[in-house]
């Protein structure tokens, strides 16, 4: 039988899960790796319970251990030796063909419907990797500037500064894209 203490950590981490994976995505970029971050995460999470005081914010401290979890994975990832160019090939031809259409609809027919939050989510993107996370954190997540220095472990007022210029060079790249759009230079 679950303890009461357990109970409730697991109804405070597990009310968090939505934002983690959205947060997954920007870092990892791929919604398989995001869904394998999320899951050790949670696994981390549920191995530091006792570090954990309840009642506290559970989002700023799952999403530390989820970029912290992110961070070593890159690490490691960058140790170990690159496989062979084509065993994604490989792979992909022994996917069942019913497994590839539940990838999607067409890229063209995605690109025309979602055109403009492709340009928003390509604009967040593109942004540093500082700044990118800084925006993300805010203006995606909704974390307060507080959470967000405690989660990337700096000092409130360079999350400030991130978030500003993020945001800057966000509304640049938004104009420019429209510009083109548009037919101007």
């Amino acid at each position: 039988m679950k303890s009461t203490r357990r109970k409730r950590f697991e109804k405070e981490v597990l009310s968090h899960l939505d934002r983690l994976y959205g947060y997954a995505i920007h870092l990892t970029r791929n919604g398989e790796d995001a869904s394998d971050l999320v899951q050790d995460t949670y696994l981390n999470a549920l191995r530091s319970e006792k570090q954990y005081s309840l009642g506290t914010n559970a989002g700023a401290w799952l999403f530390t251990i989820m970029r912290n979890t992110f961070l070593n994975k890159l690490r490691k990832s960058s140790r170990k030796p690159v496989g062979m160019a084509g065993e994604w090939i490989e792979q992909m031809a022994r996917e069942d063909v019913a497994e590839l259409k539940k990838m999607g609809p067409d890229p063209g027919m995605k690109f025309l419907d979602d055109l403009l939050q492709e340009d928003i989510v390509n604009a967040i993107e593109s942004l540093p990797d500082e700044f990118r996370e800084a925006v993300v954190l805010c203006d995606v997540q909704g974390f307060s500037y507080a959470d967000i220095a405690e989660i990337l472990e700096i000092p409130i007022g360079t999350v400030r500064s991130r978030i500003h210029r993020g945001r800057l060079i966000l509304r640049n790249l938004l104009a420019e894209w429209k510009n083109i759009a548009m037919g101007g230079s």
